[in-house]
């Protein structure tokens, strides 16, 4: 089982599928494929599209059949993996867990353009300013607090559904831009975000991250090369 990937520092999409594979223990090998410009004859384009018609990084590739978008991934490793409980088992639990993901995967367009994810970067003002002028990513920030205090009421925590899931993984991404941006959370949601920041998958993710030192100019709206 290979997962092609675009580089840590900057693939949030690419991160939810890794996460998950690496946090429920599946054996897969890694294959970063180093993110550009993306334009159609782009380096990035033309090996990505040897495993996946969309293009696009994540793909999972088993047995020699692709399987790409983070959802797609994560229901395939879901019915192959049952033992490994990736969604709630209770089937209301596991129907919001769908829903959440679902929004995650679908909406929160002004949380994604203006705060990118961006691990290797410390930018509280940036965040700061951002809060403070658009309307659209405030509101993003205002369901994505209300939605986790919601669900670590319901559950009790420590996970979003109790224990870890595919939801907790595909909201790693989001948790990785609260701390660049350092955007002011709730007690209850900053001890989420400490946890999952402690989940070995996403500390491992975050080591490979700084590792990199791989300066993407056009991943970089707010900084400049030194």
């Amino acid at each position: 089982m290979q997962l092609y990937i675009g580089n840590k520092n900057y693939s949030s999409w690419s991160m939810r599928s890794w996460v998950l594979l690496k946090q429920a223990q599946i054996t897969f090998d890694e294959v970063m494929i180093r993110l550009d410009e993306c334009t159609a004859a782009s380096k990035f384009k033309i090996e990505v599209a040897r495993h996946s018609p969309a293009g696009r990084v994540p793909v999972l590739v088993d047995e020699g059949w692709a399987v790409w978008d983070t959802l797609a991934i994560a229901e395939y490793l879901a019915e192959k993996f049952p033992e490994r409980q990736l969604w709630p088992a209770d089937r209301q639990a596991r129907a919001r867990a769908r829903s959440v993901c679902a929004e995650m995967h679908a909406g929160f367009a002004a949380l994604r353009n203006h705060l990118g994810m961006n691990i290797e970067a410390s930018l509280p003002e940036v965040g700061q300013r951002i809060l403070r002028e658009n309307a659209q990513v405030k509101g993003d920030v205002d369901r994505l607090l209300q939605m986790w205090s919601e669900l670590l009421a319901a559950h009790g925590g420590p996970m979003l559904f109790g224990r870890f899931s595919v939801a907790d993984a595909f909201f790693a991404p989001v948790v990785k831009r609260f701390v660049t941006y350092a955007v002011p959370l709730p007690p209850v949601i900053a001890a989420y975000v400490d946890r999952v920041q402690a989940l070995p998958a996403v500390v491992e993710w975050t080591t490979g991250a700084l590792a990199e030192n791989d300066f993407l100019d056009f991943e970089e709206p707010y900084r400049t090369r030194c």
